[in-house]
């Protein structure tokens, strides 16, 4: 059983950066591929970002392409989210989630992950 925790939640002003982390337990860490989702009040989850378990492939929801960056270091079983240009509408609740891996990230960014972490809380506000 693999078990995800969030942190680096917090409230930004619009342009701000954060940086989410997520630290795993469990069985082999780089025999799974890491995600990142996030609810906003009111609406869908949506799949942001996915990487693979050696770190060879990721990608990103159109959405956050080119301000967010997902990144991993299996050595401290670790997944991050560096997110930089945040804007209000970025403002929700974060999800790490993990399945197992897959040689391509390419249309996994919102598939079916099993395994989820409690979340972290992002505002963006001025």
């Amino acid at each position: 059983q693999l078990q995800l925790v969030e942190s680096g939640g917090g409230l930004v002003q619009p342009g701000e950066s954060l940086r989410l982390s997520c630290v795993a337990s469990g069985y082999r860490f780089d025999d799974y591929a890491i995600g990142w989702f996030r609810q906003a009040p009111g609406k869908e989850r949506e799949g942001l970002s996915c990487i693979t378990g050696d770190g060879g492939s990721t990608s990103y929801a159109h959405s956050v392409k080119g301000r967010f960056t997902i990144s991993r270091d299996n050595a401290k079983n670790m997944v991050y989210l560096q997110m930089n240009s945040l804007k209000p509408k970025d403002t929700a609740v974060y999800y790490c989630v993990a399945d197992a891996s897959y040689d391509d990230t390419n249309g996994r960014v919102d598939a079916s992950y099993d395994y989820w972490g409690q979340g972290t809380r992002v505002t963006v506000s001025s």
